[in-house]
Formats: structure tokens, C-alpha cells, sequence
């Protein structure tokens, strides 16, 4: 079997394994980690329960050079480090062929299901960048991690950082790191983080032909005001502003529901809700402040979202311009967020993967082949570049 076939069969094995956030990866988990132990990873687990009750699994898997007998922690060694996840997106309303979004289909050229993009095909491509290099040529540790949760808030990526003691090393370490979310293999150096708050109001249910209820949408009249003033100032005011970035806003948006089911029923709770985009240098925590002072004079409940950091790495360092060199082309910026805000003890990282935004999280989301070859070549070169010593 050619190797690019054996990426196809195993991106449709990966795909067959349901990891929508909502239930637990440790299946997918437990296959990944094997596949790493055949490639010659030592693979440390680290668990955890979420909200739901659903164990979630991550791996940090680290390969040595054949005979090493460096003692970790001593100096720092360099090497690569590669970051996926391995939670999808849900998969309602599946529309690509086949009909079932965890039954892979290969059609024209692209193999479609849910994670083929976002981002188990970029997995494929580095577990054959990493078959590809025989361990007899590394002279640096090569890290290959997979985390739980990177879809609904980064909770594995904070898990490993707080939890790991693989990848305090990895850090003691700082090798070069690259978050393998799609890009189309262009190097990106700088991302928005995201960032958000909710808001409740409570009141009481009652027939609307009394007066025995109380609108609990009457108390989030003045938060919506000015979560619509404030959006509007977001885009005019060049305080919130990052040119370096498209759009250049905050990506204001909100939203409100009291989840009324008739319109006799006097709505006994109301719920608004506000996401954004940080920025590097514009978080929008001046805004948040207005509105939660608001909140609580109104007398709601507030609940602030964890959410996730900006990663701005200058597009002139060394570590982009080297990655540049392999992946041709200029570096930029995006504006969705990865689990590498989480990950800001490396000094060295670049966002960079197989695959394009515009097929994550569709509804018949898929991944080119020739993406798929073209993320395991180059993911070879950056192997070789940074564990591989120079002739």
C-alpha cells in the first residue's frame, strides 16, 4: 500500500471514532497513543471529568533520539512540538455523502466526515511526518500532543499545562511549536483570542392573563442597550481597533433568549449573552467592566467564560521565518482562536496545518488529498529541521 493511501486508510479510521465534545475521547485517545507507540513514543495519559460527566483523555507523547542518554531538565534541548485535538464539532444535519459523518467517504479527491479538517487529517499528516523520519537520525525530542475539549473552551489544554509533568519538560525544553489547526499550510504567526460573559435574569412564571408574574425580560432591557452601544462603539472607536488583523474588531456579538414556549406564559427567566475576539494589545475588558457594573446594578446574575488567549509571535523571529522557508510564503495572521493561548510558555510556535477554515465545522466538512500529502511532506521537512541535526 502506498503511504498516502495508508494516511487515507487511517484518517478514515480516526473519523470512524465519534469525539464530539459532548462525550468522551478516550476511545480515540486510547488508539492515538497506540499508533504513537509504534512510531517509538513514550505517551503519558492525563485524565479528567468534565461538566457532564464524560472522562476526557489527553496525550503528550515525546520521542527520544535512538540511544539518547541526555538527562532531561538539565539545558534546554529544542526539538518540535507538534498540538491537536481530538474532540469534532456536533455532526447534526450531515449533508456530505454517505450520510453518517463518522463513516469516512473518499469521493473526487477529498475525504469527507467530521474531523477530516478540524483537525484528525492534520493528526494523519504528522503521525507519517514522524514515520518518515527514522528515529536513528533525530538529535532532538520530538513531541507529538493531543488534547480533549479544544472545541468547548480548552479545557485539555489547560488540564495538560496545570496537570503534566510531560509537559513541563516539553517547556524546560522550548522547542519550536506548531499548533497543526488547518491553515492550508501557510504559516500563521499570530491569532485572536476569544473571551465572553453571560447574563440572568429571574422572574416568575405565571398565567399572562394575572398579574401574578414577573417579566424577567423587563430587567434586561438596559444590559441589551448597552450591549448594542457598546458593539457599535467597538466598531467605530479605533481604541478596539488591530489593523493587523481582519476584521480589525473585537468581533462583538450577543445574543438574548427567555426560552418562552407561549405567549401566555409570563417568561420566568432571561438569558443574554456576549462573545468577542481579543486582540493582543485590545482585550475589551473596559467593556466587560461596563457591562457587568450594569449587571449588577439591574440585579442579574453574571457568569464570566474562561474562554482562550490571543498567540502573537513576531513575524520576523526566527522560528516563523524558518518555518516560512520550508512552507513557502509570507506568514500572517488569523482571526479564530486554538488551543496555543493556552500554551504561552513557549516562546516559539506558529499556527500551521492541512486543510482550510472554510471546510471546518460544515456540515459536509472534508479534506483534500492533496492537502493531506502536501501536510506530511512538509511536516517532514520541519521535523528534519528542528531534530535533525544539520550536515
Amino acid at each position: 500500500m502506498a503511504p498516502i493511501d495508508e494516511s487515507i486508510q487511517a484518517l478514515c479510521q480516526l473519523i470512524g471514532f465519534d469525539s464530539v465534545s459532548s462525550t468522551s475521547n478516550a476511545a480515540i485517545s486510547s488508539d492515538v497513543a497506540g499508533r504513537l507507540e509504534s512510531l517509538g513514543f513514550t505517551v503519558e495519559q492525563t485524565q479528567y471529568v468534565d461538566a457532564r460527566g464524560q472522562t476526557k483523555v489527553n496525550l503528550v507523547a515525546r520521542r527520544d533520539p535512538a540511544g539518547s542518554t541526555s538527562s532531561r531538565g538539565s539545558e534546554p534541548e529544542g526539538g518540535l512540538a507538534y498540538f491537536c485535538h481530538t474532540d469534532v464539532v456536533p455532526a447534526s444535519g450531515w449533508t456530505g455523502p454517505g450520510g453518517n459523518p463518522f463513516d469516512a467517504v473518499v469521493q473526487d479527491g477529498r475525504i469527507f466526515g467530521r474531523g477530516s479538517c478540524d483537525m484528525k487529517g492534520s493528526l494523519v499528516a504528522m503521525l507519517a511526518a514522524a514515520a518518515r523520519v527514522p528515529v536513528a537520525r533525530q538529535r532532538k525530542p520530538l513531541w507529538i500532543v493531543c488534547t480533549a475539549d479544544e472545541e468547548v473552551g480548552f479545557d485539555g489544554a489547560r488540564h495538560i499545562v496545570q496537570h503534566s509533568n510531560s509537559f513541563r519538560e516539553l517547556v524546560q525544553a522550548q522547542p519550536m511549536g506548531i499548533i497543526g489547526e488547518p491553515t492550508g499550510m501557510s504559516v500563521v504567526h499570530a491569532h485572536k483570542g476569544i473571551t465572553g460573559v453571560q447574563f440572568t435574569s429571574r422572574g416568575r412564571a405565571a398565567h399572562s392573563s394575572t398579574a401574578d408574574g414577573i417579566n424577567a425580560n423587563e430587567s434586561m432591557v438596559p444590559i441589551l442597550q448597552l450591549l448594542l452601544e457598546l458593539g457599535q462603539q467597538t466598531k467605530t472607536d479605533p481604541r478596539y481597533h488591530d489593523d493587523r488583523f481582519d476584521p480589525p474588531t473585537l468581533s462583538w456579538n450577543f445574543g438574548v433568549s427567555d426560552g418562552c414556549t407561549a405567549v401566555n406564559i409570563t417568561p420566568e427567566t432571561s438569558k443574554a449573552w456576549l462573545s468577542l475576539r481579543s486582540m493582543p494589545d485590545v482585550d475589551g475588558e473596559d467593556l466587560i467592566s461596563q457591562l457587568v457594573d450594569k449587571a449588577n446594578s439591574s440585579g442579574l446574575e453574571v457568569k464570566r467564560f474562561e474562554g482562550g488567549r490571543p498567540v502573537w509571535i513576531e513575524a520576523d523571529s526566527a522560528c516563523i521565518q524558518d518555518l516560512c522557508q520550508i512552507a513557502g510564503g509570507q506568514p500572517s495572521t488569523v482571526c479564530f482562536g486554538t488551543d496555543g493561548g493556552e500554551f504561552a510558555e513557549l516562546k516559539q510556535m506558529a499556527v500551521w496545518g492541512p486543510g482550510h477554515i472554510a471546510q471546518a465545522h460544515t456540515t459536509d466538512e472534508w479534506l483534500s488529498i492533496d492537502q493531506l500529502s502536501k501536510g506530511i511532506e512538509l511536516y517532514a521537512k520541519a521535523i528534519t529541521h528542528w531534530c535533525v541535526d544539520k550536515v
